[in-house]
């Protein structure tokens, strides 16, 4: 945590995931930014920061700081991000399932 102030660790059923002390996971703030850049290539990197805090409601600062934890630890919290996108697939993939049966 000395290395980067303002990221805090916390337990939960994954094990222990890096988060703001201000704010959500590093990863929930990574995954929003790959996303919007993915949507918006274009956007300059100040809009992209501008856009996540707003969507977030995260100081950009605090946007900043969660952006230099994944820089040190890519591969950390690029695997949250990949256990998150794979259970939310895996909810939408069941929910899906129980329309149909239901659809009759």
């Amino acid at each position: 945590m000395s290395e980067h102030p303002g990221v805090v660790f916390r337990d939960g059923p994954t094990g222990r995931r890096a988060g703001l002390a201000a704010g959500p996971d590093v990863w929930e703030i990574v995954r929003s930014i790959k996303s919007a850049r993915a949507a918006e290539p274009a956007l300059a990197e100040q809009e992209l920061l501008t856009l996540i805090a707003d969507n977030t409601g995260t100081p950009v600062s605090v946007v900043h700081t969660a952006v230099r934890y994944w820089a040190s630890y890519p591969n950390e919290i690029d695997d949250e991000i990949a256990t998150a996108d794979a259970a939310e697939e895996a909810a939408e993939l069941a929910w899906q399932r129980e329309r149909r049966l239901l659809a009759g």
